[in-house]
């Protein structure tokens, strides 16, 4: 009797369970297919609900782009064809042979200071000279065939040859009486006038060649590392209005003690030259360039623990959506930033709107913009 009903209780339950089983699973099907039915209507009453008040944004989309950073500096146009001329000797100027703003070529006789008293000179040596060689010969051929002494021989070669310097040493001095271009230029400028009594440290003419310039500036000392020869250069002439582009060709081996800066030069084209000596010139110097994901800094926004962060936007079926990220930020250049770390190219970042919204907020986009 026992075992009876020992037997009968086990079968009902598992008849219980099997039911059970059987209900929860149609129950999971009832709930699946309201799931559905529940996102339909969500959807729908998205759609339609016109009264929802949703942030509107604008849209930055994320590339990759050269950024570029620059060193801004102030240099001075420098020439090195750019003399004031003096003379070698002192005399008085006979003659002028140019005009301020003449084209002269290098060799060119530009002045020329009296003479008279070494042609005077020279006049004389000749003579003398003339009998000096006379002697010597006359001494040479006696001396060929033993005639005479030896002594009277040398004293006739040696005035001879004392005299043929002298007379070499007049005419280099008269040729330090003319003043000869060291190069094609312009005359700039004539300072001394025809009769004036000059010496060697007297300014005479200056002279200028300006189709081949330079720019020179002092960069202070930190930029030691980051600058090398053909490193670009732009260049800003603001009084003239003009803009060229030239790389450093020189870097200086000194660093100044009083205001801790090197110096470089770039060298400058000007075939127009209107580029002229002692302008002032505005530099940017491109110390780093690489290709990533670029900023505007007004995307970015930054919480209390000093992290930097923008909004991206996520998108499904049913609505737009805003998701913090945290940026690990490079060097900055122009209201630009380079991002080294939180960013995919592609994605879409909020742009305009981004101060009025938090993480996980529902959004809507006005248009997409990237200026």
């Amino acid at each position: 009797m026992t075992l009876f009903s020992c037997q009968n209780q086990k079968n009902t339950s598992k008849n219980d369970l099997a039911k059970l089983q059987a209900d929860k699973s149609k129950i999971q099907q009832q709930v699946d297919s309201l799931n559905r039915h529940l996102k339909q209507i969500e959807k729908a009453i998205h759609q339609l609900d016109t009264l929802k008040q949703t942030q509107k944004v604008t849209v930055f989309t994320v590339k990759d782009t050269l950024f570029n950073h620059y060193i801004a500096l102030h240099g001075v146009v420098s020439s090195d064809k750019n003399v004031v001329l003096r003379p070698e000797m002192g005399g008085t100027i006979q003659r002028i042979y140019v005009k301020e703003g003449q084209s002269v070529r290098r060799g060119q006789t530009l002045v020329k200071l009296d003479a008279s008293s070494l042609t005077d000179k020279v006049a004389e040596l000749k003579t003398q000279l003339s009998l000096a060689k006379t002697t010597f010969e006359r001494q040479e051929r006696l001396w060929s065939q033993k005639i005479g002494s030896e002594m009277q021989y040398l004293n006739a070669k040696t005035q001879k040859e004392i005299l043929e310097s002298s007379l070499k040493s007049l005419y280099t001095q008269i040729g330090k009486t003319k003043i000869k271009a060291p190069f094609s230029g312009v005359i700039e400028a004539i300072i001394s006038k025809v009769g004036e009594l000059i010496g060697p440290q007297s300014s005479v003419i200056r002279l200028i060649n300006l189709t081949s310039v330079y720019v020179e500036a002092d960069v202070p000392e930190t930029y030691l590392t980051a600058l090398k020869k053909g490193t670009p250069v732009l260049i800003d002439f603001t009084s003239i209005d003009k803009q060229v582009s030239s790389k450093i060709s020189k870097i200086g081996n000194y660093i100044n003690s009083d205001n801790r800066s090197f110096k470089i030069r770039i060298p400058l084209t000007n075939k127009d030259q209107s580029i002229k000596p002692n302008l002032l010139a505005d530099l940017r110097i491109n110390d780093y360039s690489a290709v990533g994901i670029v900023l505007p800094l007004n995307l970015i926004q930054m919480n209390q623990k000093g992290e930097s962060f923008v909004y991206s936007i996520t998108r499904d079926s049913v609505e737009i959506k805003v998701v913090k990220r945290v940026l690990e930020l490079g060097k900055e250049y122009d209201h630009h930033v380079l991002i080294k770390n939180g960013l995919k190219v592609d994605e879409e970042l909020v742009r305009k709107g981004g101060k009025f919204v938090k993480d996980g907020d529902v959004v809507k986009i006005s248009v997409t913009n990237n200026n």
